[in-house]
């Protein structure tokens, strides 16, 4: 069950020729997909792409019914291993995954396909993530396709620019014989347009036609001595094909005015940023018409010797908008002006920050730097005078963490309560929605290496009388850790403990399912028990706990795991819907029953005011996010005290927790009713009687204390 359902765009991708298309970026590249004739399909979901695998897996009927193969790939290099289909074939093929971690996953198929080139076009769809709003380590996708000779495509993000890019993406593969990387940035993904549709295409040759009759090129395996010449092909041969091809279809643009003494060089992905920073200081408008010239690098590599002297011919300066670093582009700029004995000065890093997100405020105080270094009568008055930057925008700071009612809480409670009887221990984090647990309150987490990677982390530690602990997530066990952090724990013996957090989905990414999932889908297989595969690889300590919100049982299930006397690896399965998944499932089936008048109950939890003392203990150990604080109803008392709010979601950790903890008893359950049958009605009456009669008892108690 994904984050969300595109199963009505989907019905958008089937419009035909000259009707014009209304979406999302995601969904762009989906129908240009299908314009292309694309044969087969797969990648791994993973922000800014979680979206376009949903849009997959949705158009799954529609691709099949045209001949396409799609799969929703077990990781990254499960995914680029599907290229290979187009090494002897003429087969177009796209797959898709996160970046940069993806592609450091596919490294290993990509390095192959690029070296042995593809017959067919082979277009692979990377999420670029970089800057505030990225969730990895700030890395560019420009390395990877440097040190493998890909092309690399950076679009403008405009629709018809990404359906172009798509199409022209497989037709530059074809030409060069060589696999086309195309960056798809968060702001291209989710941007709203519009554009001109064409047909939809049937492969010519489809996956299982080209299966009926094999071809066979030993020239494009990568085994000596073919792999020798594959190098030398890749410089004399692909990389004029590819530089050609790019050069005669003009995929790179030029806006604002032709001639110039100064100019602006861009990556495609930041052209709108840039124009929103020229029209912020009077040198452009919303249309893109710029007072100086700009030349956008839809292709970012490789850069087109011709194209680059001619924008830089006779100008004096020019400065290239390149984000991240190191300046990969700006570094090839100037030895491409030097060769061609231009005294064009580049300007990049010098006037732009080294890192960071180029923010059209960042882009439009680098511009104005460079206007008044090298051009200071078109500099205007307020820029000259180095204007300040625009007044950020106050937003309380708060640390990621759980969502309301989230499963994983309760395992971290339970690991602090165990560290408190046996001592801090060393825990190997792992990527996924767990990862929050080293930050406030849990603290919990020492080091994480990758996905599905917690494991093997925790294989170099070795305690004396204490056992390291790993944290893997359900969607990275089945990725990468069964093989790396199990099996390789079986191999070695490492007498650790796994706690394997099984939420039922790929939750981080935005709730797929996968092999442990409990949703029955007739396209996978699913409801495949996640202990039993850990037993299958030989491990022995292996137990199950079926609701993580069972607090003490946690805590006492992780206390003899760190205690047993066996030895060896152990793994515990923490097992509890996904709380977001979960709400996402019943709140339409709870808004149906309700309207149609059935009784439904819900469980909410609360504070009672007058028992809790206000030490906060539960929030210490929690963190929920309804679970907060307010005024003390009582005069005589400071203290705030604890209180639930309306998000809450009946989960009960907060009151499990502090139980567990022996902490103070003032949490109370309470079920709230819609459409109440006559039992309930004459319940309610009966309770509302005997508690008024109980407090006006008490009333007159301490009426007849204070006389």
């Amino acid at each position: 069950m994904a984050e969300r359902s595109f199963k009505a765009e989907v019905e958008r991708l089937k419009i035909g020729d000259g009707e014009v298309f209304e979406g999302e970026g995601i969904l762009a590249v989906t129908k240009a997909l299908l314009q292309s004739g694309v044969a087969y399909v797969g990648g791994y979901q993973g922000s800014p792409i979680s979206h376009l695998m949903d849009v997959f897996a949705d158009a799954s009927e529609l691709m099949a019914g045209l001949g396409v193969h799609f799969e929703s790939s077990a990781s990254e290099a499960t995914a680029a291993a599907m290229l290979a289909a187009s090494v002897n074939y003429p087969l177009r093929g796209a797959v898709a995954w996160k970046s940069v971690v993806g592609t450091n996953v596919a490294s290993d198929a990509l390095s192959n396909v690029a070296s042995g080139g593809v017959t067919g076009g082979a277009l692979i769809i990377v999420g670029e993530d970089y800057g505030e709003g990225s969730s990895i380590m700030q890395e560019r996708t420009h390395a990877f396709a440097m040190k493998s000779q890909m092309w690399l495509i950076d679009p403008r993000p405009s629709l018809p620019v990404l359906v172009d890019m798509v199409e022209q993406g497989f037709a530059l593969s074809e030409a060069s014989n060589t696999p086309v990387m195309l960056e798809l940035r968060v702001r291209a993904c989710h941007m709203t347009g519009s554009f001109v549709a064409r047909d939809n295409r049937r492969p010519p040759l489809t996956v299982a036609q080209a299966a009926q009759s094999p071809n066979r090129d030993t020239s494009r395996i990568v085994l000596p001595p073919a792999n020798f010449l594959h190098e030398v092909e890749k410089i004399e041969k692909r990389w004029p094909a590819g530089i050609k091809y790019v050069q005669d279809h003009r995929l790179n643009e030029h806006f604002g005015t032709e001639q110039d003494d100064i100019g602006i060089i861009v990556q495609g992905g930041l052209f709108n940023s840039l124009n929103r920073a020229l029209e912020l200081i009077g040198l452009s408008d919303a249309y893109g018409n710029a007072k100086l010239p700009v030349y956008v690098l839809n292709v970012t590599y490789p850069l087109i010797p011709d194209e680059v002297q001619a924008f830089c011919a006779g100008k004096r300066a020019v400065l290239i908008v390149e984000e991240g670093q190191p300046e990969f582009i700006e570094h090839e700029l100037n030895t491409l002006v030097r060769r061609a004995n231009l005294d064009t000065r580049i300007a990049g890093k010098d006037m732009l920050p080294r890192s960071g997100e180029y923010t059209a405020d960042v882009i439009r105080q680098g511009v104005a730097k460079f206007l008044r270094a090298h051009a200071p009568e078109r500099a205007p008055v307020e820029v000259a005078a180095e204007a300040p930057a625009l007044p950020p925008t106050a937003v309380p700071q708060r640390p990621a963490g759980f969502c309301t009612g989230c499963p994983e809480r309760p395992i971290f409670s339970a690991m602090k309560l165990v560290q408190k009887d046996i001592g801090e221990l060393h825990v190997s984090a792992d990527i996924g929605c767990h990862l929050f647990s080293i930050l406030p309150p849990f603290h919990i987490g020492n080091t994480t290496m990758g996905y599905g990677l917690g494991t093997a982390g925790a294989s170099a530690f070795k305690p004396d009388g204490k056992r390291a602990v790993a944290i893997m997530g359900d969607g990275g066990f089945w990725h990468n850790g069964l093989t790396s952090g199990i099996g390789n724990a079986v191999f070695n013996q490492d007498d650790n403990l796994t706690i394997i957090v099984d939420n039922g989905y790929s939750a981080a990414t935005g709730g797929q399912d996968i092999l442990s999932s409990k949703a029955k889908t007739p396209q996978r297989s699913t409801n495949n028990p996640i202990e039993k595969a850990v037993r299958g690889v030989g491990i022995t300590w292996a137990k199950t706990r079926t609701r993580t919100y069972d607090v003490a049982g946690m805590r006492d299930a992780i206390r003899d795991a760190l205690t047993s006397p066996e030895k060896g690896p152990k793994v515990l399965v923490a097992q509890s819907e996904c709380q977001l998944n979960r709400q996402r499932r019943i709140k339409p089936q709870i808004a149906k029953a309700i309207k149609s008048g059935q009784r439904v109950v819900r469980e909410r939890f609360g504070v009672d005011p007058d028992t809790c003392t206000g030490d906060h203990s539960c929030i210490r150990l929690s963190g929920c996010p309804s679970l907060t604080i307010r005024a003390n109803p009582d005069p005589l008392r400071q203290d705030p005290v604890a209180h639930v709010e309306n998000s809450c979601v009946g989960c009960g950790v907060c009151g499990e927790v502090s139980h567990a903890a022996v902490l103070c008893p003032s949490f109370y359950k309470a079920e709230v009713i819609s459409n109440p049958n006559r039992a309930d009605r004459i319940r309610q009456r009966l309770r509302g009687w005997v508690i008024g009669a109980l407090q006006r008892r008490s009333a007159r108690q301490i009426a007849a204390r204070a006389f």
